[in-house]
């Protein structure tokens, strides 16, 4: 009998044990093949920004402004607001990759971008394929937002900018006759100087555009063009581009001793087009900002809290528009109390009178922003307030 009973026993201790064991190893499987706790309590915002190639300081300016707004406002509908940050390179294929990893992978709420007019033309079909909003800060070719329901933006357009260089030259530096120098491979640059061209053409006559000349992206030498500008002896020469070039071709052009102003757009606004043409006068830029005439109380925040964060560099427009942007992005949440991405589309596009670091935004039926145009010029090395044209 105790043998019986002493073999009963070990049986029930294994017993037990392997229970114990059998119990321990579900409750581990089961721990470990749970996912995740969902994020419920943080809403991502995507940025895709250039921030390598040719228009990284561009994109560089912009993050800036997103992230400080970020840090400023991290919480919206009572949950924190994640950056989720992709390099779209100045690239198109890139930028599309980009957002379709944002839209995708990270399951963002909603995108900030881009830089470059070109690379947020190929961004936006993924976008609106995947019902995802974008707010663009500065791309400012039309082309951008027309027929994509889902792509907003901060910035003015290139019909506005290209009206307004025009009549600053025609009305303000009294031209007659211009010659246009383009980037044909930049879509931002040929729609703007189209623009330009319509407009000049209105006021002075159709002879009044003497010459409209070619160049791509990445060249270094404007011999040939500027050689040709120069024969024509116009009274400006506009040529928006990419800061890169627009400084090398400015710079070489008061070299080859033409004296005439010259014109470009909002791109120009970056430390490296200045490097190159501080000596130089008689240079003007349309843009988006500055910092001499605050405009709403939000300008006076951003002026001040950029200056903080970075006190070693000026501050700029680019970054006020990426400050702008997610600005909105909150403010579209906190109108539709959703965080879903089609009612924050909504949302947008109801926006009116948003008052933001750069200005008073309206978005209109194509999802454009209607508001304020700054001319800059530079003096002394520095880029400096010239005026404002408000929308008609």
């Amino acid at each position: 009998m105790r043998k019986v009973n002493k073999k009963l026993v070990i049986l029930m201790a294994m017993l037990l044990m392997a229970s114990v064991l059998a119990v321990g190893c579900s409750s581990n499987k089961t721990t470990t093949e749970q996912p995740a706790p969902a994020a419920s309590d943080t809403i991502k915002v995507g940025v895709y920004e250039p921030l390598t190639g040719t228009n990284a300081a561009g994109g560089q300016m912009t993050l800036e402004g997103i992230k400080l707004a970020n840090q400023l406002y991290p919480e919206v509908l009572g949950k924190k607001v994640e950056l989720v940050v992709v390099d779209n390179k100045s690239e198109k294929q890139e930028a599309a990759n980009a957002v379709a990893r944002l839209v995708s992978q990270d399951k963002v709420n909603v995108i900030i971008g881009s830089y470059g007019s070109s690379v947020s033309m190929a961004g936006g079909p993924v976008a609106k394929d995947a019902k995802v909003p974008v707010i663009g800060c500065s791309p400012t070719n039309p082309a951008v937002t027309l027929g994509n329901e889902y792509y907003f933006r901060v910035c003015f357009i290139d019909p506005f900018q290209g009206t307004v260089m025009s009549n600053y030259a025609s009305q303000t530096l009294n031209a007659k006759t211009a010659v246009i120098i383009q980037d044909v491979q930049q879509d931002y640059s040929v729609g703007l100087c189209n623009y330009f061209e319509k407009a000049f053409r209105a006021t002075n006559g159709d002879t009044s555009i003497l010459a409209k000349l070619n160049y791509n992206t990445g060249d270094k030498d404007f011999s040939a063009q500027l050689t040709e500008a120069k024969s024509k002896n116009p009274d400006v020469i506009f040529a928006p581009g990419n800061f890169l070039e627009g400084g090398l071709l400015t710079a070489k052009a008061r070299e080859m001793g033409i004296t005439c102003p010259i014109l470009g757009g909002d791109t120009w606004e970056a430390q490296e087009f200045l490097d190159q043409v501080k000596a130089y006068k008689d240079i003007y830029f349309s843009t988006h900002f500055t910092a001499e005439q605050p405009v709403t109380a939000l300008s006076t925040t951003f002026l001040n809290e950029y200056k903080k964060a970075y006190p070693d560099k000026e501050v700029n427009a680019f970054a006020a528009l990426g400050f702008d942007a997610y600005k909105l992005a909150l403010d579209a949440m906190t109108r539709a109390n959703s965080a879903e991405p089609q009612k924050i589309r909504d949302a947008l596009a109801t926006t009116s009178k948003f008052e933001g670091a750069t200005g008073i935004i309206t978005l209109d039926e194509n999802r454009d922003a209607t508001k304020t145009a700054i001319i800059k010029k530079v003096v002394d090395g520095k880029f400096v307030f010239e005026g404002k044209v408000d929308p008609m």
